[in-house]
């Protein structure tokens, strides 16, 4: 299988992690089984039930990783004053995030339905709205409330659709992170 990703780390679990991942991105979530898992892994399947269960455990390990760096975020960015250079560094820092994650946010992209009826579909949604209020003015308009959203999903959908166009990845990202501060700038009523 030419597109397994590579191990980010020696362990076990972030193999299975990986390959479970690249299978995932490349067959889909439900036509993936453990035993290809456990086949593309050259381990036995009791060797893979013992870090996982299910498809499902190995998806949500995923997430909790993902969602340890955007966790620390958000509450960093809650314990610092609300001010226009605090938001641009919770912007900036979340793109760093996603540039980190984005194999797994190509597998939400290519998997929503699955994505619904995982359970941490509804944890990842909690978890933007939490970003979200970090970035708003209390008093903004609905417009202003739009453009927000509008920051935090121009850097997921960016990402996606900018991963065939041809660039380099960091150029890539910085023009991302600089279209979703100018709409979150824009939303604080201040023209810098």
């Amino acid at each position: 299988m030419g597109s397994t990703a590579q191990p980010r780390r020696g362990d076990t679990r972030q193999r299975i992690q990986d390959v479970a991942l690249a299978l995932f991105a490349e067959q889909g979530y439900e036509k993936t089984s453990l035993r290809e898992i456990a086949e593309h892994l050259d381990v036995t399947k009791a060797a893979l039930y013992y870090h996982f269960k299910t498809k499902e455990d190995i998806v949500v390990s995923l997430f909790q990783d993902l969602a340890r760096p955007i966790d620390e975020l958000m509450a960093w960015g809650a314990a610092q004053p609300p001010t226009l250079e605090v938001k641009k560094e919770i912007l900036r820092r979340y793109s760093d995030s996603l540039a980190a994650a984005a194999p797994l946010f190509r597998f939400m992209q290519e998997n929503q339905a699955t994505m619904r009826d995982l359970s941490v579909g509804e944890t990842f949604k909690s978890r933007m709205h939490g970003l979200l209020e970090l970035l708003q003015q209390p008093d903004g308009t609905m417009a202003d409330r739009v453009r927000c959203f509008s920051a935090i999903f121009t850097m997921h959908a960016g990402m996606l659709a900018l991963k065939d166009v041809e660039g380099d990845p960091e150029e890539k990202q910085e023009a991302i992170l600089e279209v979703a501060t100018d709409l979150m700038v824009r939303s604080q009523g201040v023209t810098e």
